[in-house]
């Protein structure tokens, strides 16, 4: 459970209460639902993260609505969009592992997030992780009734794939923008889990002890022969 549930729940039922003391239980209701309903928005569960190396799972929980390329500093880059109504988990998690290079704040409207213009319109935070030579941009982005963007994180910290970085207050967005190499593993109208789904898979250039280990089995598999 999202710490800001309980402050939410706690707001609707003390109104409740008062609505009951100046007028009669029955209309106590409403405000008991609505902070029901509020604390059942802000849940937090866990979730079974993809050990895969190369997996770019998604920052949240919704529905895919797009898949394209889009230009990103003259190079062209996959984007994929997933639409998070009010009946979805609103955590959002790094799609991987790595550390935050960047992180911008863009002020603006509150279209509606399944709009394709909201990419670029809507009050957003964009998030860069860095892993090696690669990196991820994901876009949290405001929508018609989103009216608070919340990141945890800072520029320099590292994240786990997976791992919690903050929240979109009610309906809103997430876009995943990566390199167009990578192999995507979703399609439009997909339900994605945030923190567990992989939306793609890129390609993992071996480190120096893989290649050690195996030139080493090479070596060893050729005196065998010999």
């Amino acid at each position: 459970m999202v710490r800001d549930g309980y402050y939410y729940a706690i707001a609707m039922l003390a109104l409740a209460g008062l609505v009951a003391w100046l007028t009669a239980p029955v209309w106590a209701i409403p405000p008991v639902l609505l902070a029901a309903f509020l604390l059942w928005f802000f849940r937090d569960p866990e979730r079974e993260i993809p050990s895969n190396p190369g997996s770019i799972v998604s920052p949240g929980d919704g529905h895919v609505t797009d898949i394209g390329t889009v230009q990103v500093a003259g190079a062209p880059k996959t984007r994929i969009s997933i639409f998070l109504s009010v009946f979805d988990v609103h955590v959002n998690r790094s799609p991987i592992e790595g550390t935050i290079t960047n992180v911008e704040y863009k002020k603006g409207r509150f279209k509606n997030a399944m709009g394709a213009a909201s990419a670029e319109s809507n009050e957003q935070n964009i998030i860069t992780v860095q892993e090696g030579q690669n990196s991820v941009v994901f876009k949290q982005i405001a929508g018609l009734i989103a009216r608070r963007i919340v990141f945890t994180k800072n520029v320099g910290d590292h994240v786990s794939r997976g791992e919690r970085v903050g929240m979109i207050k009610f309906g809103s967005r997430v876009d995943v923008i990566f390199d167009p190499t990578a192999v995507v593993q979703v399609k439009v109208g997909d339900k994605v889990a945030g923190g567990s789904s992989v939306l793609a898979t890129a390609a993992v250039a071996a480190g120096p002890k893989a290649r050690l280990d195996l030139a080493e089995t090479h070596t060893l598999t050729g005196g065998d022969h010999a």
